[in-house]
Formats: structure tokens, sequence, C-alpha cells
């Protein structure tokens, strides 16, 4: 599982552009790399740095942090299925391991930026929400386990 980290594309005034690959990974990072192999693939980006506001994370051209949350959804809606949890808060792409996460819906206040905006994204390879007999089965017929 990868979130919120990428490729980075784009230096303007030290702004760094992530671009999400799921079910891969991000940018240089794969999935399924151990913690120093994505350290590694990091490094070669430059210096490791805590993320700034200023950063962009995108996936198919939408950044997922700059856009209210519903134009998000709207946006990626035209390239891939997103399911939304019950309450809105949450939208998955189950197909591609894609999850866009806020820890509450708020449409209608964008000060009210924890609701507004997603806060995190999630991307995970096949068989990361496997059942224990599932992962076994996918084992057993040589695929790759999932985390």
């Amino acid at each position: 599982m990868v979130a919120l980290l990428g490729e980075r594309v784009a230096w303007d005034d030290q702004r760094v552009e992530f671009i999400l690959d799921p079910p891969l990974g991000v940018g240089p990072v794969r999935l399924g790399m151990t913690p120093s192999e994505a350290r590694a693939a990091l490094e070669t980006l430059g210096p490791l740095e805590p993320p700034h506001e200023r950063d962009l994370v995108r996936f198919r051209d939408v950044d997922v942090f700059g856009l209210p949350a519903l134009e998000v959804v709207e946006r990626l809606g035209r390239y891939i299925d997103l399911e939304p949890d019950e309450d809105d808060e949450s939208f998955t792409a189950r197909e591609l391991y894609l999850a866009l996460w806020r820890p509450f819906a708020e449409e209608d206040d964008p000060e009210e930026t924890q609701g507004y905006f997603f806060q995190s994204v999630l991307v995970a390879r096949p068989g990361y929400d496997d059942t224990p007999a599932e992962a076994a089965a996918r084992l057993a017929a040589g695929g790759d386990p999932g985390y």
C-alpha cells in the first residue's frame, strides 16, 4: 500500500507533483518494495522532504487534494467507476485498488477543509482486501500476495 507519495515530475519554487499509478504504485515506488527499496526509489527524485501544502497529487490529470472532493469524484468518474461509502466520505475504485478518503463530508463550506477536500489517497495492489482463504488461493495459484 502506498499513500500520499509519488513521482516527482515538476519543480516550481519547491512545489512537487506526484502521479498515482494504481494498482502498480506511485511514481518510482512500486507496491511490494521493501522499505529500503522504496526509500532508494524516492531518493532518486532528490532530497527526501516532508510533503508541503503546495505539492500536487494527481490521477488522470485531476488534482485529488486541490479540488473539492465532489469535483474530484465527478472528473474521475468520467474515466473510472468510483463507489461511495454509505456517508459519501470516501470513494473507492475497486478495479484499480484506489481509494479517496476524508473524515466527513462537508460540501457547502470550503473553510471546513477536512470535509470539503479529500485528505488521503490509497493505492493498493490486487489482493489487498483478500480474506485469508482468498489470499491462500491466490498464492496457491501462483499469484502475488496482497497486503
